[in-house]
């Protein structure tokens, strides 16, 4: 039977013996929704979560990571104001060299960008990240499921639906790749791609390189979706060549005939550029809207925009001008690989005499480490997320657009389509863009290309076993143990002591941000900033009730946005047993389950209504409901609320036994 891209990949790494709901037939697809255990090619941390994610994989108790590969970059926490972040850097050093690991220093880029150009796969499985522009299952996931994928552990999911979206046509000049997955964001929505996985296909990918395939993978997961995914083809070959690894390339593509669970079509030919409004990433709206509207601030730069091709879109927009006054702007370059081939190309002299700065390559002002705007400003960001305060300015307006409309706005002041603009773009010949890293452009050679690509030195391969064996792990005093999960009960009765509204975002739940993140590797510190955007007395009441057991409503897509565990390890460490709303986004309902809390759907949304903050909610039927599988029953003001149970078993053994920790130390696959 002919197969997706997604399915194809998914089943040569199945571990049939692991899969105990599932039956598994070669050639065959697969049940949608059964739980899956996938065998893991290669992980991938950044330092945000990357700390705790091996102390965790500290106590597994093993001399080296399994895995075919598995780095840890540092991208997030590079604003070094007291010794907390370096503390970490050097125990993540420490640890990369006594199990194994590649390790990514400061200033050597961020994580998706250089993973693209040094290590990602066609055909291969990664935890932590997606490399899915290049041809790979790439999946976001917490911390723990990246130590124990580590440990040679499988890591389970639910089977996805695949949702093919076919291109047609090209992108006009002016238009970028951002646009795409903006129009797919209006199409879909935030929660859109729940249990999903989006597989592009079509005429329309063709004309797409890498960057601009992984532009559009890495933002994919605003959709909610477990993964995105373009095939590898000719110009992903080509892409792996110019880095050096053209060894590493497979043809990947879906079957012939393959079904998909529903297909969206983009005709790239009619599609103009976009922006994400605030505060979240499917309030999409055209420039064309929005056009004369005042801008004080662009940023260029993320894991979504920091190519080299989009650097090179932006210097032909803005050669020969200069930054509006009253606009401010600032450029973080990908990784020091794109610096190099910038700089050789002549782009950065373009960037600086055009008037921008040029930041760190790093996450930077993505998660609020610095750049931030005035207060009510108005940023125009080429990032993935715009919640409201992440930029580190709680009242900016945020939004979300490509590079070439970030450069038009940056030199006229206002939003501005670039396609209105009278400039010249030596990448698009024939209507379709040309890669500089192809080395047919005069101002970058393929050995220009070859020289930075493989320019190594900010990157550390792992030691021998011998001598990692001898290597001391450093601890700086920030650095505290994970707190273990509660132990698990088969009644509870929990104080409400939140109720929230729809879109909760991991950011909501546990802020970034220069304060906020040096604390990530200090569970008991970081926890007082748990949900304190929504409700600043949150902590405070937690403390003044001795961190008893108690219970958050939410609403729809509750824990959109990252994957960072510490929305889940913060609440839980305050005594959250239990969190109870319409919908859940895919990775938090995941580290919920691996934290011991339970998360449970209304049946019927309308009960939201019922509950106030400050109700006693009793679950009486814990015990029943983990066991086989029935709705979970909740006593409220004389009433009984029946919520869902979509857990797969082996996520209610985990609960039963106090989280995956647990799990796995009793011998859990």
């Amino acid at each position: 039977m002919a197969l997706t891209l997604a399915e194809k990949i998914l089943q040569a790494h199945i571990i049939p013996e692991a899969c105990s709901e599932t039956k598994f037939v070669k050639g065959e697809p697969i049940e949608r929704g059964k739980d899956i255990a996938i065998k893991i090619d290669q992980t991938l941390t950044q330092d945000a979560t990357g700390t705790m994610t091996y102390l965790q994989f500290e106590t597994i108790g093993i001399p080296r990571v399994k895995t075919e590969l598995s780095v840890s970059y540092v991208d997030h926490n590079t604003l070094q104001t007291d010794f907390k972040n370096m503390d970490d850097h050097r125990y993540l050093q420490s640890i990369a060299a006594k199990y194994g690991l590649y390790f990514s220093r400061p200033g050597n880029g961020i994580c998706h960008q250089v993973h693209l150009e040094c290590f990602g796969k066609p055909g291969k499985t990664l935890l932590g990240s997606d490399s899915g522009g290049i041809g790979m299952i790439a999946i976001g996931a917490g911390g723990l499921d990246v130590a124990v994928a580590m440990g040679g552990g499988a890591f389970h999911l639910a089977m996805p639906k695949i949702f093919g979206v076919k291109l047609t046509g090209k992108l006009r000049k002016g238009v970028g790749a951002k646009d795409i997955i903006l129009e797919v964001l209006r199409r879909e929505t935030v929660k859109g791609g729940t249990l999903a996985i989006y597989e592009y296909f079509g005429e329309g990918v063709e004309t797409l390189t890498v960057p601009q395939r992984a532009t559009i993978t890495n933002m994919g997961a605003e959709l909610g979706a477990t993964c995105s995914i373009f095939p590898s083809d000719e110009k992903t070959k080509k892409f792996l060549e110019a880095m050096g690894r053209g060894s590493d390339w497979t043809e990947q593509k879906a079957d012939e005939g393959a079904s998909y669970d529903k297909i969206i079509e983009i005709n790239l030919d009619e599609l103009s550029a976009l922006a994400a409004c605030p505060h979240n990433p499917d309030v999409i709206d055209s420039i064309k809207n929005l056009a004369g509207k005042k801008v004080t601030q662009v940023v260029i730069g993320s894991c979504t925009n920091s190519s080299l091709d989009d650097l090179e879109s932006v210097a032909a927009i803005v050669k020969g001008k200069h930054i509006a006054p009253g606009v401010e702007a600032g450029i973080a370059p990908g990784s020091r690989t794109t610096i190099l081939m910038a700089s050789k190309a002549g782009i950065l002299e373009t960037l600086f005499e055009a008037g921008f700065r040029i930041l760190e390559s790093a996450c930077g002002p993505c998660i609020g480490q610095g750049f931030a705007p005035n207060s009510e400003g108005v940023t125009l960001r080429t990032f993935n997320r715009n919640f409201k305060g992440r930029s580190g300015t709680a009242d900016a307006n945020v939004y979300l657009v490509s590079p070439e409309t970030a450069a038009a706005a940056a030199i006229t002041g206002v939003f501005t389509e670039a396609e209105t603009l009278d400039y010249e773009d030596p990448a698009y010949i024939s209507g379709v863009r040309v890669s500089l890293l192809d080395g047919k452009d005069s101002r970058l050679s393929s050995e220009d290309v070859l020289a930075a690509a493989q320019n190594r030195g900010m990157m550390i391969a792992p030691l021998p076993l011998e001598e990692a064996q001898k290597v001391e792990i450093l601890r700086g005093p920030n650095i505290k143990p994970c707190p273990k999960c509660r132990d698990y009960e088969p009644k509870l009765s929990l104080p409400v002591r939140l109720k929230a509204g729809d879109n909760v975002s991991t950011d909501d739940i546990m802020p970034a941000g220069a304060k906020v993140l040096p604390l990530r590797s200090n569970i008991p510190e970081i926890s007082k900033f748990t949900l304190t955007r929504l409700d600043e007395t949150f902590y405070t009441r937690s403390e003044e009730a001795g961190f008893a057991n108690c219970i958050v409503v939410g609403g729809e897509n509750y824990g959109q946005g990252s994957s960072r565990e510490h929305a889940a390890l913060g609440p839980m460490y305050l005594g959250v047993r239990a969190i109870l709303t319409k919908s859940f986004a895919r990775i938090h309902k995941a580290n919920l389950i691996n934290y011991g809390i339970i998360p449970m759907n209304f049946v019927n949304p309308a009960d939201y209504d019922i509950i106030k903050q400050g109700d006693v909610l009793e679950l009486t039927n814990i015990e029943e409901a983990l066991t086989t599988g029935c709705e979970f029953e909740i006593k409220c003001n004389g009433k009984v609320i029946k919520a869902t149970n979509d857990l797969a078993e082996r996520s209610r053994t985990i609960l039963k036994q106090g989280g995956l920790a647990a799990y796995t130390r009793n011998g859990g696959n």
